[in-house]
């Protein structure tokens, strides 16, 4: 009773065991091409980094038209006076303390800056182009790099598959040659081989798992993924993909100058630099703006008037040179209490407008220096252009010949795989018989190997190729 609970424990433990593994297979995500672009588009900090850098320029571009807007300022000033000072409302010398308080209003439009602020406007329109091109390139460099990265894994997997496959025959061969060597029918040497042949089978699986474990972990990186978080690739049938492989370089070549990102980048930058010595000369045109403004005051000294009160006021002087008295008419105003805040915001109002004409005649030569070097970038900006697409026609012409030979170097292994595995077949029945010795069977199934492995490779290598044409055509990347 004791053994049947002991084995129903270990049966239980073993049936958790194999569901936890189970559920963590299943827990893997399959990952396909389209997804893999999709979640490195959507998580790849470089491009998060390229559209914030895009987003500013959308800002730059919108305060550009924004500069063609009148300035508008409201300002309101109050202070407490103490001892001898001026009363601004009426110009009386006050002694004794009191509050002043002045607001204003003005605004100020600016109607010529030698054309600066419209080209400044072209020029920021411009700049966010150059960003949007350059968020275009980054995706386009990622995308090529994800479908680089995951025709590598398909590649590492099938020669992990291959691998596998060689160990396989290996063991046979091993097994063959130990019973052999039993029954005296092969050397002490044979064995050794068929061992040595098992070790390097061993050694390229784990060389060819250890490629594709590091691919995975790429990929993982342009995804933002953890790295250990398991995931499956899903692996399509590459011999069933129609991939072209004859192409015209001048009509590639033709096609990627007018789309290809790196060359509209340089082409736009290349455009906003003129537009940059514009804005310089600029500098050389006077400067018209318009303003007007509102003020009013108030102090806290100024009386209301309630009237005048008329009366005569002696004066001695000297008429016709006898001294005379005169009695000379005066009017003396009759002040009542403090006028009220709005009463006098109201009496104190006084408006103006005026314009303002800036002429440069001398400014130590700073608009001259920032023209020229606005025309030192332009020619910069012009080589860079010239280099971009001189780069570009060297990597398309380089792009056909390379999916050319790989065309070609497929067929070629294709053949080499094809003979070594008849030779292979032919080698191993005679190898059955005794009829050939372990050295040349050994020699026979290395050049297999390795043919095979340069099969997959080559494979993959016109695929490859093929994709990077499309890139530089702007066709979708599948598989």
């Amino acid at each position: 009773m004791k053994l049947n609970l002991h084995i129903t424990k270990v049966t239980i433990a073993c049936f958790i065991l194999l569901s936890t593994v189970n559920l963590s297979v299943k827990a893997q995500e399959v990952i396909t091409l389209q997804k893999a672009i999709d979640r490195a588009l959507e998580r790849n900090l470089t491009i998060k980094q390229a559209q914030l850098t895009e987003a500013l320029s959308t800002e730059d571009y919108r305060q550009a038209k924004n500069n063609l807007l009148p300035n508008l300022f409201v300002n309101s000033q109050g202070s407490y006076n103490f001892g001898r000072a001026t009363d601004q409302t009426n110009l009386a010398i006050n002694n004794g303390s009191f509050f002043y308080n002045t607001n204003s209003a003005s605004a100020q439009i600016t109607v010529f800056q030698g054309g600066q602020l419209r080209n400044q406007i072209i020029q920021n329109r411009l700049l966010l182009d150059a960003d949007k091109s350059n968020t275009a390139k980054i995706k386009n460099d990622l995308i090529l790099n994800v479908v680089t990265q995951y025709l590598s894994i398909l590649t590492n997997q099938d020669l992990v598959a291959a691998a596998q496959q060689q160990i396989g025959v290996a063991k046979i061969t091993l097994d063959r040659a130990q019973k052999n060597f039993d029954v005296g029918n092969q050397t002490l040497a044979d064995l050794s081989q068929a061992k040595a042949q098992q070790s390097t089978a061993e050694l390229n699986l784990t060389t060819a798992q250890n490629q594709l474990d590091l691919s995975i972990l790429v990929l993982k990186q342009y995804m933002e993924m953890p790295p250990l978080t398991p995931i499956t690739i899903e692996k399509p049938d590459v011999s069933k993909l129609t991939v072209a492989t004859a192409y015209d370089p001048q009509n590639v070549l033709n096609t990627a100058l007018a789309i290809n990102p790196d060359v509209v980048l340089a082409q736009t930058r290349e455009k906003a630099y003129l537009q940059a010595i514009k804005i310089a000369k600029g500098g050389y045109y006077p400067t018209l703006s318009f303003s007007g403004s509102v003020v009013t005051q108030y102090s806290s000294t100024s009386k209301a008037v309630l009237g005048t009160v008329q009366g005569f006021q002696t004066v001695n002087g000297n008429i016709n040179g006898v001294p005379s008295t005169i009695d000379l008419p005066t009017t003396t105003p009759v002040f009542g209490g403090t006028t009220s805040f709005a009463t006098q915001l109201s009496n104190n109002l006084n408006q103006s407008v005026g314009f303002n004409l800036q002429i440069p005649i001398f400014n130590r030569f700073f608009t001259r220096t920032a023209v020229r070097k606005a025309k030192i970038n332009y020619e910069n900006a012009q080589v860079s252009t010239q280099l971009s697409k001189n780069n570009l026609s060297k990597t398309i012409i380089q792009a056909v010949w390379d999916v050319q030979a790989a065309e070609k170097k497929y067929q070629s292994m294709q053949q080499t795989y094809n003979a070594n595995k008849e030779a292979f077949n032919v080698i191993q029945e005679r190898y059955n018989v005794g009829l050939v010795n372990s050295l040349d069977y050994n020699t026979s199934l290395t050049n297999l190997n390795k043919s095979q492995f340069d099969l997959i490779q080559a494979q993959y290598e016109v695929v490859f190729r093929s994709k990077v044409i499309d890139y530089y055509l702007g066709n979708p990347i599948t598989l």
